[in-house]
Order: structure tokens, then sequence, then C-alpha cells
């Protein structure tokens, strides 16, 4: 019988170390990993990636999973597991995917090619940011055949918003994914301390800088007059004005599936379903727009109940371990987004850093899984947990 994922992880870098004295190159554990990425990042990208909203109460709270106790099982036969899981009625190879975080070229050189390579290394599914530091079509090149979605963010200009919907289906991409929680940037101390704003330099606006509707509203190229160009794409990112029912935009310019990205509220998630959406996203965008807010973690489980059957649910906002997914996938969601632990991967070694979090993630994830005595990730389920409020004093 092959070796699963997790143990084979494990066999190889017990073999590296003892027997070849090649220990694991970056650290395994979270709290290691960020502390040395965060000696290796410019002290800009450490506040851009680092930085919650306000006084980061919302992104502190929500890396704590530990209210949701795993019950494991013994004697369950899960040698053979199985970590597959569906999004939009097709098979994921894991139930982690690298989630919509941009301007990664401030972080490595290399920027969101490297997590491609990454990505496609172990088969990880990639979702690009539109504020990415590298156009959407060379990031689906570096993909290839892996999954990957395309986070739209919704311009003001129609044109603009239009041609990303274009653009991202002519180059392949299996799915749109709108994000709702974020019209205008959060309150973020961290940047506001510096007075530093990435998109003022110029960096994660390659999408938009390429894009030949937005190209088409300057007096001069991007290339020849840098600042007017940074200051259109001001004028035109994000629209606070739209409402559910402006979802049809979305609708009529793509045959993609579409996720909407930033759902708290199960009466948003119904919202969501009844406009057409075919998946909702429970996030918080990393802790990085409304500081004190309820978090995805809490907001998990009403809204699986809120959509049922009807649509795939994403889950992110804290994910570092294995345990976590697990947690998350028992309460209900079909997939997890990695956001944070993988830019630190890829802070300090390009493609291999990331490829390093990835594979120990989902090797975490394995084992925690036939440890607790579960062989299916699809299966995952609520009887698999314990609330802290239901064990005995």
């Amino acid at each position: 019988m092959p070796e699963q994922f997790g143990t084979r992880t494990l066999h190889r870098v017990y073999r590296d170390g003892m027997f070849d004295g090649e220990p694991p190159e970056f650290p395994v554990r979270y709290e290691d990993l960020r502390e040395r990425a965060h000696d290796a990042m410019s002290e800009q990208a450490r506040a851009y990636v680092h930085g919650g909203a306000g006084a980061e109460a919302t992104f502190r709270t929500e890396q704590d999973f530990s209210e949701w106790r795993i019950v494991p099982r013994m004697l369950q036969g899960v040698a053979d597991r199985d970590l597959e899981v569906e999004a939009f009625g097709k098979a994921l190879p894991y139930p982690v995917m690298v989630t919509p975080l941009g301007v990664q070229g401030l972080v490595h050189e290399d920027g969101e090619l490297a997590t491609a390579a990454a990505c496609a290394d172990l088969d990880v599914p990639f979702i690009l940011s539109s504020l990415s530091s590298t156009t959407l079509e060379d990031v689906a090149e570096e993909l290839g055949d892996t999954p990957k979605w395309f986070q739209f963010y919704w311009s003001s200009d129609a044109a603009i918003a239009r041609s990303f919907l274009d653009r991202a289906e002519a180059a392949g991409y299996d799915a749109i994914v709108v994000t709702v929680d974020a019209p205008t940037l959060g309150w973020r101390e961290r940047l506001i301390d510096r007075g530093y704003y990435p998109f003022l330099e110029g960096h994660g606006v390659a999408n938009y800088f390429s894009d030949p509707a937005f190209r088409d509203a300057l007096d001069a190229p991007p290339e020849d007059d840098t600042q007017a160009a940074v200051d259109h794409f001001l004028d035109i990112f994000g629209d606070s004005s739209l409402r559910w029912d402006d979802l049809e935009f979305v609708f009529e310019h793509t045959d993609l599936p579409v996720l909407i990205k930033g759902v708290l509220h199960p009466d948003d998630a119904r919202l969501a379903v009844e406009h057409g959406a075919d998946g909702v996203g429970v996030s918080t965008h990393g802790g990085r727009q409304v500081d004190g807010s309820i978090t995805a973690l809490e907001a998990l489980p009403d809204v699986v109940e809120a959509v049922g059957d009807d649509a795939t649910v994403t889950f992110d906002s804290g994910i570092r371990r294995g345990s976590d997914v697990y947690r998350a996938l028992s309460l209900g969601a079909d997939v997890c987004l990695l956001g944070r632990p993988f830019v630190y991967g890829l802070a300090l070694g390009g493609r291999d850093g990331v490829h390093h979090v990835l594979e120990n993630l989902i090797a975490d994830f394995d084992l925690t899984m036939g440890l607790a005595g579960r062989d299916t990730a699809a299966d995952l389920d609520r009887s698999s947990l314990r609330h802290e409020s239901e064990l005995e004093p």
C-alpha cells in the first residue's frame, strides 16, 4: 500500500535530517516562520502583509480555533485516506487553496509567479488577486493545468470591470471570486503610521496597467506617465455604491462559476445564492477590513446552515495548521484558503518557500485526519468536533 501524503512527507524529512544531515531549510512552526519572514521583509512589506484593521482585534481573535475540540476515534481503518474535495461540482486534489493576496512582488521579486510555480508543483489550486504584481495571463501560463480562480475587484469603471472578466475567462481561469468586503481599503494603522500605500508606487497594478480598457482611458500609456496611471487606478478602484441586484452585471459577462467572498452574515449568504452565486466565501479579509468584527470561524456554521447544499462554501482568515483545516471542514466548509503563511514562505524562499509551507500544511492535515479516525476529507462533519461549551466543566 503506498504511503499517504503526510506519512510520506514525514519520512522524507526525517531521512533527510538524520541520514543526510539536511533538516528543513525553512521553519516548520508557523510562529517561527512568521518571525524569520518578518526579519527578511522590508518594513513596508511587513506592514502590508501583517497588518490588520484598527487595533487588529479581528486579526488576533480569528486565529483562535481552540473553542472547537477534535474528538479522535480509534481503529477506524484509515490507511487509505482521500484528501479530495469538490468545489462547483469539480474535484480538487486537496481541501486547500492559496487565497488571493495582492502585491506579492512586494515580498519577493518573483511574486505571484513563484507562488504559482509552487502550486503547480503540488497541484494546489491558486486564486489570483486583481491586485497582482504580474498579469493574470502570465500567472495562468505558469499554472498550466493547475486549478485557478480569479479574484475580481469590482471597478467603478464598467468597461474595466467587463474587461477583467473577459480576460480571466480567455486566460483559462476556472471561476470568478467577487470580493465584496473591500470596496475601499480598511483603516490599517501599520500602513498609515508609515504613510505608505504600495499602489501609489505602482506596485500590484499589473492587471490594470496592462488592461486595454484601462489604457484607453489614459492620455498616455502607464509606461510614459506612471503617476497619471496610478491616479486613474485610485479613481476607479472599488465601488461602494454596489448592491445585490448589481451582481447581474457579473453574470451577464462571464459563464464561469461565481463565488461571493467576504460573507459573514447568514442573510448575506442567502442573498448571494438567491442572486445567482454558485458559492460564498466566509472571510474577514484576514482581519484587514473591520476591526472588532465577528470572526470567520464564528460566522461559518450559520453561513453553512443558510446555504445548505445550494452553494460551495470556502473559508479563510486564520488558517495556520492542518488542525485548523480539519475543524473548518468539519463545520461545513468545502475548501480552505491559506493566506499569510504562504506569503511568509514566499518572503523566505520564493517558490521553494511556498512549496515548503503548502506541503507541510497538507501533510499536517492528512495526518490529523487519519489520527482523528477519518479517511475522507469530503465526509468530515460536525460529529468529529465538540464545542468547549459542550464539554463537562
